[in-house]
């Protein structure tokens, strides 16, 4: 399981220069958790997910043994006040490990990770080897919708999941050590139709170790899979001979066999050298989940890419770097670890890269694009914000880490720089995540305890000024619109309540809604085509009355 972890009390004080805290939630557990991720919802609901072990379902067999013996995933979804919605666990009678979650387009959530069960419990499947990947879709409420197990006769690992246009899902990790493949740690990536039918699954390494640590959806239906790889150049995998055991090693659900040869179709090798000790390995995949093109950049040190997001003319990528001005790297490092951001076109082709140094150890946690709309009413990419902390090399202070934030231009020129002192309150603060909220505030995630082994969940809103203004307000907005099923109504002005009216063109009332959330999710899915005003008055504004028009498909 990959787990990002940072001692830190920012968490439960802390301080951005002209920054207030505007809420921090504690999630009380008493048992060891681990937290893995923080996912926003398109209405600025929250989901936390990790690993926990279930206490209240450990009941006792007919031997006397407790049942589940191991973690299950742990989510937990928040409203936009940071107050409790729900919490699930999933899991079997292994250890089950969450390493990824992401918010759907309907509205729901997919959980992804790594499962050593067999079918028990929560779990239908049966695993291939001794750790598979195991996929669970669920509705908004939790309920779960479907559940996918994926895997080898080898050790597999989850490590990503990402929703495609059209609904279905990409879903990546690693083969441990299979040597009928291509090195110590291959990656795989599959597509899943919308009701988690395996379509493709393909295969990509070199002849040492590769290892996926982000991915992300393209809008011609594609992914876009990042690797940090301490491979070379490796042959694919042509030899029908060779193909045919690659394929008969099972990457597929045991329930599913007949499917099995043609679930993998595609087998990847690394097709450039590598440069140092460990490289960025960009690789870009079609709807189909085939290779278009894959690119390595690095120097002679070590680079570990962190994370990556679309921008308006490719990617950009940002990472930790000890290497110096080599390879295809341009800037020399400054001390220890420094920030390595890449901007790349849609091909893969350099466009610049910059480096920023901010201590000793310097670690990249979020990047987030900031848009707004132009005259034209189109939106264009005006900077990106970048998130992450430093850490000395040497434990010896209880203050030595700073969260900081880094805005840059769309061209990597630095605007400004601010952070986080840390302050320690509890002897064990890991700092896990952190995101950019719409709204331009800052969520930070992590755990807290007194000692190790008795960890507890925490979440803290920021405010700032300067995020803000980074941010586009409007009185109301509305998202998607067009419209299917549903959209997001937006409100950016204070509030304490407000009520929502849906109107249809002759003015006849058709829906309303009152609310204390600045984000309101509406059904519009019995609707008609056609054009519909949608009025919001708030109480607070002086009866404030806004008014838009969404057009359903």
């Amino acid at each position: 399981m990959k787990k990002l972890y940072i001692s830190i009390g920012i968490l439960a004080i802390g301080f951005f220069y002209g920054q207030k805290t505007l809420w921090q939630k504690d999630i009380q557990s008493s048992t060891q958790d681990f937290l893995t991720n923080m996912t926003s919802t398109v209405d600025r609901q929250i989901l936390l997910s990790g690993s926990s072990i279930n206490t209240k379902s450990q009941e006792l067999s007919t031997d006397g043994q407790q049942s589940n013996k191991g973690y299950d995933f742990r989510v937990l979804k928040l409203d936009q006040q940071g107050n409790k919605l729900w919490e699930k666990y999933f899991g079997g009678t292994r250890h089950d490990y969450l390493n990824s979650s992401i918010a759907t387009q309907e509205g729901g959530f997919v959980l992804f990770g790594t499962s050593f069960s067999n079918a028990s419990g929560d779990k239908k499947e049966n695993n291939l080897g001794g750790s598979d990947a195991w996929l669970i879709r669920l509705s908004e409420n939790g309920e779960e919708i479907w559940q996918k197990t994926l895997g080898t006769k080898s050790n597999d690992e989850a490590s990503a999941v990402v929703q495609s246009t059209d609904r279905g899902f990409f879903v990546a990790g690693n083969i441990n050590d299979n040597r009928k493949l291509f090195g110590s740690k291959d990656v795989f990536v599959s597509k899943l139709d919308k009701d988690g039918k395996l379509k493709q699954t393909t295969i990509l390494g070199g002849k040492s170790l590769d290892e996926v640590t982000d991915m992300i959806p393209t809008s011609n239906g594609g992914a876009v899979l990042l690797i940090y790889s301490t491979s070379g150049k490796s042959e694919n995998l042509n030899n029908p001979e060779t193909q045919d055991s690659a394929q008969n090693n099972n990457f597929q659900n045991e329930n599913t066999r007949p499917e099995l040869t043609s679930s993998v179709k595609t087998f990847s090798g690394k097709t450039e050298d590598g440069f140092g000790n460990g490289d960025l390995w960009i690789v870009k995949l079609d709807k189909n989940s085939n290779v278009e093109w894959q690119r390595t950049y690095g120097g002679s040190g070590d680079d570990r890419p962190k994370t990556i997001v679309n921008t308006e003319n490719g990617y950009l990528i940002a990472g930790e770097s000890t290497s110096q001005s080599s390879g295809n790297k341009k800037e020399n490092i400054k001390e220890g670890t420094d920030i390595w951001l890449l901007n790349i076109d849609r091909n893969g082709n350099e466009i610049w890269q910059k480096s920023y140094n901010f201590g000793n150890r310097d670690v990249a946690m979020s990047l987030d694009v900031i848009r707004r709309t132009n005259k034209d009413n189109f939106s264009e990419d005006r900077g990106f914000l970048l998130g992450g902390y430093t850490q000395a090399e040497e434990r010896v202070k209880k203050d030595d880490e700073k969260f900081w934030m880094l805005y840059i231009d769309t061209n990597g020129k630095e605007e400004w720089r601010k952070y986080v002192e840390g302050k320690e309150k509890k002897n064990e603060e890991r700092l896990v995540s952190a995101k950019l909220q719409s709204d331009g505030s800052y969520l930070l995630a992590g755990t807290s305890a007194e000692e190790l082994g008795k960890e507890n969940w925490k979440v803290v809103k920021l405010g700032d000024k300067d995020l803000d203004d980074l941010v586009e307000n409007k009185d109301i907005r509305i998202y998607p619109n067009p419209v299917k099923d549903y959209c997001y109504v937006e409100i950016g002005l204070d509030l304490e309540t407000a009520d929502i009216y849906l109107y249809d063109m002759a003015g006849k009332q058709i829906q309303q809604l009152q609310t204390k959330n600045k984000v309101t999710k509406v059904d519009t899915s019995r609707l008609p085509q056609g054009v519909y005003i949608i009025k919001a008055n708030i109480p607070i504004q002086k009866d404030k009355k806004l008014t838009t028009k969404i057009v359903k498909e």
